[in-house]
């Protein structure tokens, strides 16, 4: 699994021009997802991103995570975060997921960070067109591969 967190004070995602979900101060998570993935990389995942120091304490130092400051997460499928562009100039997405697969996994990886949380996670909609708006805040903006955890 592959994520892009970026830490926002407000962010949104509109499908069909309408407001499908949205947050406050707290996390984007862009999540990308392979055939090779599975539940533990789920688990790993959830407890980094929850536990992850990146807001701001009292004097500014980035030493507070999302659980310490009650902070909000809304999760977008993003299958395009495994692309591959070794060859020519259109991408490939042949290492990305197929529904089958990627939606269980999706639908795991949410309900994973809405236990560890404690509070509901807001998403997108798996496989629709959708605009998602945030204020990166910082910019802090970070990525993590499940297949590099060492």
């Amino acid at each position: 699994m592959r994520v892009v967190i970026q830490r926002t004070t407000s962010a949104s995602v509109k499908i069909d021009g309408v407001i499908n979900s949205e947050i406050g101060t707290g996390v984007v998570i862009l999540l990308g997802i392979e055939e090779s993935d599975g539940k533990e990389d789920i688990a790993w995942l959830c407890k980094k991103i929850s536990n992850m120091r990146i807001f701001p304490d009292d004097v500014g130092v980035m030493n507070k995570s999302l659980l310490e400051v009650d902070g909000e997460a809304l999760v977008v499928s993003q299958f395009t975060l495994h692309a591959s562009t070794k060859k020519g100039n259109r991408p490939s997405y042949i290492q990305a997921a197929k529904p089958d697969i990627a939606i269980p996994l999706y639908e795991s990886f949410v309900s994973e960070l809405r236990r560890l949380l404690g509070r509901e996670v807001q998403t997108g909609k798996f496989g629709a067109d959708m605009e998602v708006s945030l204020v990166n805040n910082g910019p802090v903006t970070i990525l993590i591969d499940t297949k590099n955890k060492q």
